[in-house]
């Protein structure tokens, strides 16, 4: 396997115009080929049955750096699991020649219209940008250009089995996805006979149960104990990622939520952290109650479009930024797994209300019924809970 290059980001490889191929790191083998009249396109170098060979993987920028590194990384699935995805691409291409459509619809037109007409409903940007790199790298080689009246139980098979046991929840998700866009297609009349991307009574029976096939993998998280000592040594390290990181902490946020925070959502004076249902995974507004280090690590407000923690490009920083702060300091622990330890925290070590807790995760608290009792977010209280976990933290009076 070729050596992996520097991982870019998305506004890096925007900037490359020079002829040739350009590593862009990510997944081993991935390049962005320039070409002489100054088109661009995603190519994938790897060693198939013991030949070095170059697949092709769409252009740029219709094909996006994330979904090239997802395509790239199916591909790779299916060369561990001795498919060759070059041969089988052309293969599902050859289908095409015998086998017929009267709809005049391709899968890969229906996946593109089911995505358009979905996407305002769905709550982020990276929902709808999984939606679509995952059909672009595990589905559209398959099936993409063969009539989705056609597709059939085979092609779904195609798809499924090189990653069902080795990514199962990327296999789970694909087959969601494949269903939703056939039962579309079926809704329009562009195809007829029963989904064959149906699970119960269909494919329950020709593939393992998903959650018996891997374990659910928690997010590794510091034990409660060592959290004073690892502030303390975070503490010392520079840069925006370790400040970051700090925050998200002692807000006890998720790590897009605080990588994207703007000076916009921030009252300092009324030591709050609003952040807009869009940003959120549960889709609705939470408002987040800042401690007296957290504030302090606001420094000069900016203008409200301004981001809180700028990466050096201007940009959005990166997940990788803050888990290499982890890295760099050899902490076994990734930047989601600290809400896991304020979790245990709240929990074992004081006499906060359990809900305080699950408030200030953004966690939905209780049934429906006592949810739209419940008028307030039980702030006052939640402040002083923040406040005791940064004094827990060595951060704190």
């Amino acid at each position: 396997m070729p050596r992996q290059a520097a991982e870019l980001g998305a506004l890096a490889v925007s900037r490359i115009a020079t002829a040739g191929y350009h590593a862009v790191g990510g997944v081993a083998g991935l390049y962005l080929q320039v070409l002489p009249t100054r088109g661009r396109t995603w190519i994938l170098r790897a060693d198939i049955g013991g030949r070095r060979r170059e697949m092709g993987l769409g252009g740029y920028p219709s094909v996006t750096l994330s979904g090239a590194r997802e395509a790239a990384r199916g591909a790779r699935d299916l060369i561990r699991a001795g498919i060759d995805p070059i041969d089988r691409a052309r293969a599902a291409k050859a289908r095409l020649t015998v086998t017929s459509t009267q709809s005049g619809w391709t899968f890969r037109q229906a996946g593109e219209a089911y995505v358009a007409t979905h996407e305002a409903g769905w709550k982020n940007a990276k929902h709808r940008a999984q939606w679509s790199s995952t059909l672009a790298a595990y589905v559209y080689p398959v099936v993409g250009d063969l009539g989705v009246d056609a597709v059939g139980l085979s092609h779904v098979m195609d798809i499924l089995t090189p990653i069902w046991t080795t990514k199962t929840e990327t296999a789970r998700r694909v087959r969601g996805r494949l269903e939703a866009v056939l039962d579309w297609a079926a809704t329009r009349e562009l195809r007829s006979g029963p989904n064959p991307a149906r699970w119960k009574g269909h494919l329950d029976k020709l593939l393992a149960d998903p959650s018996k096939v891997s374990r659910v993998r928690h997010h590794r998280a510091l034990p409660i104990d060592d959290m004073p000592g690892f502030i303390a040594r975070l503490g010392e390290v520079w840069g925006v990622g370790a400040r970051a990181l700090l925050f998200g902490i002692l807000t006890a946020g998720r790590s897009g939520e605080t990588r994207g925070a703007a000076w916009g959502e921030m009252d300092v004076a009324r030591g709050t952290w609003t952040v807009p249902a869009e940003r959120m995974k549960g889709g609705r507004v939470h408002r987040a109650a800042l401690s007296s280090a957290a504030l302090a690590l606001l420094g000069v407000p900016g203008k409200p479009d301004d981001l809180v923690f700028p990466a050096a490009s201007g940009g959005t920083l990166s997940e990788m930024t803050l888990t290499k702060v982890l890295r760099d300091m050899k902490v076994d622990a990734v930047p989601h797994g600290f809400r896991s330890t304020f979790r245990d925290w709240a929990a074992e070590r004081t006499e906060h209300a359990n809900e305080l807790a699950e408030m200030a995760l953004a966690h939905a608290v209780g049934s429906k019924v006592e949810a739209a009792y419940r008028r307030g977010d039980l702030f006052a209280r939640r402040v002083g809970l923040m406040n005791d976990w940064a004094v827990f933290c060595g951060l704190g009076r």
